[in-house]
């Protein structure tokens, strides 16, 4: 089997500054490696993928996913975050098993590789034992993707784990042994899976303890990621205002969320050199608040997009751009609307669809912690590559292929997937047997709503048994 692939004649968004946006181009890969990007390029004995008329980007980058939860997919359409966290975190979590964890990060995970998301950041707040952790890198290892696993702490209960007693109490601590353990066993920084520490900062843990799990991660060398700002929980700690009086602004930290940060904190993110994830539908669905892209951009700030829960909206890019790009440009035409400006002049600072694209690839690559390995289409980096079919009734004809992208293409759209220069999905279908995989996700399914009682208002009944 050949270790080169020519992808040829295709229109390639490589993200690239340098490279910018190619018609009629070919890549070549070497291995791993992306080798070349150009015209008319020739390779011996290479594996050629005719791509006559296709869209060749950077694979999407899903900066922060509750992978665990994919078992429990739609069970919370209707849900906002309050509910969220006393039926999903309290009621569900405390149920998982090691077997569920698997189950739901390797269908998760196989998930995004369909979707052309080559890279996820895999916030795992399901660490209720270290077989639990064991079981979450198995399913991530043998999808195949590129990951950095977010080790976070157990839900093994909402009152110890999330609020404790003053609603903003928690006493707990992630377990540092076991972390110190998975640590070594991501110990290349250069692998297809890395490390993160998902935390839970300032408004959710005692003091002591938001201390201890920062110096954990220096201490570990790893990047953290956190909540901020989101819903009513965030809107009133001002926790950046105290991560600065607690000298706890490390660089590189992920502010998931960040729907309500004032603008001082905003400033605290962009001198502390962090970055932000944004889940713009899950965000508008569940009352977190606005995802507030154009604010980060204007500051320079690294911003990366993000599923979230599969439990209550899509899980992939398509949506996280369509829901990004209509609401920054609703709030700009409604303050454009409140400013009385006469018909004629256009809305000013408007988003507009490249930046959207460069969100979900090179920037969640950056946010991710991994730009300098994936994110664009430049030689010398890994080969996490997607092609996008042109052909389709819901994107054939193509003017504008940054349009084609953002705006027109879904799920069905992705032809071809590679990571790690391997192709993980050729001609629409994925390479993995998706029988047994499928099989232990609904067995989960299964046994966790078996758990969790009586169905919730709106749940479909079970149907009932045929013969």
């Amino acid at each position: 089997m050949t270790d080169r692939i020519l992808i040829r004649n295709a229109t390639v968004l490589t993200q690239d500054d340098a490279l910018g946006e190619m018609a009629g181009a070919d890549v070549l890969v070497d291995g791993d490696r992306i080798a070349e990007v150009g015209r008319g390029l020739s390779a011996d004995g290479a594996k050629v993928i005719e791509a006559d008329g296709d869209i060749v980007i950077p694979g999407f980058v899903d900066t922060h996913r509750h992978t665990w939860e994919t078992s429990i997919r739609t069970s919370a359409p209707d849900y906002t975050l309050g509910a969220y966290f006393g039926a999903i975190l309290d009621k569900f979590a405390p149920n998982y098993r090691p077997d569920d964890v698997y189950a739901g990060n390797l269908w998760g995970a196989l998930e995004c590789l369909n979707a052309g998301i080559t890279t996820l950041v895999d916030w795992s707040h399901i660490m209720n034992t270290p077989d639990h952790a064991d079981a979450a890198l198995k399913g991530l290892r043998e999808s195949g993707i590129r990951s950095v696993f977010a080790f976070g702490f157990p839900n093994t209960s909402i009152q110890d784990w999330w609020f404790g007693p003053d609603y903003a109490g928690s006493v707990e601590r992630i377990d540092a042994d076991d972390a110190r353990r998975v640590r070594r066993e991501l110990s290349d920084d250069d692998g297809l899976i890395t490390m993160a520490l998902a935390t839970r900062g300032t408004n959710f843990c005692k003091e002591d303890v938001v201390r201890f799990e920062w110096e954990l991660a220096k201490e570990l060398g790893v990047n953290i990621t956190v909540h901020v700002a989101m819903d009513r929980f965030g809107y009133t700690k001002m926790q950046l205002r105290r991560l600065k009086e607690m000298d706890l602004l490390y660089p590189n930290t992920t502010y998931i969320h960040s729907s309500h940060l004032l603008p001082d904190e905003w400033q605290l993110v962009q001198d502390s050199g962090g970055n932000v994830s944004l889940a713009p539908q899950i965000e508008l669905q569940m009352g977190h608040g606005w995802a507030p892209a154009v604010t980060a951009s204007s500051l320079g700030i690294p911003v990366g997009l993000s599923s979230d829960v599969a439990t209550t909206a899509s899980a992939d890019q398509f949506t996280q751009m369509h829901a990004i790009f209509a609401s920054e440009r609703a709030r700009k035409h409604q303050d454009a609307w409140e400013e009385d400006l006469d018909g004629n002049t256009p809305t000013p600072d408007l988003l507009n669809s490249r930046q959207v694209l460069r969100w979900a690839t090179l920037e969640g690559a950056m946010v991710a912690g991994v730009g300098d390995r994936t994110g664009s289409i430049t030689p010398g980096k890994k080969a996490d590559i997607v092609i996008i079919d042109t052909k389709a009734v819901n994107v054939s004809p193509v003017i504008d292929p940054v349009g084609a992208v953002v705006c027109a293409a879904d799920v069905s759209n992705v032809k071809t997937v590679l990571v790690d220069g391997r192709i993980v999905k050729d001609d629409f279908k994925l390479a993995a047997d998706l029988t047994a995989p499928r099989q232990a996700v609904e067995a989960s399914r299964d046994y966790l709503v078996g758990k969790f009682g009586d169905p919730e208002p709106g749940w479909l009944t079970a149907p009932a048994a045929v013969g």
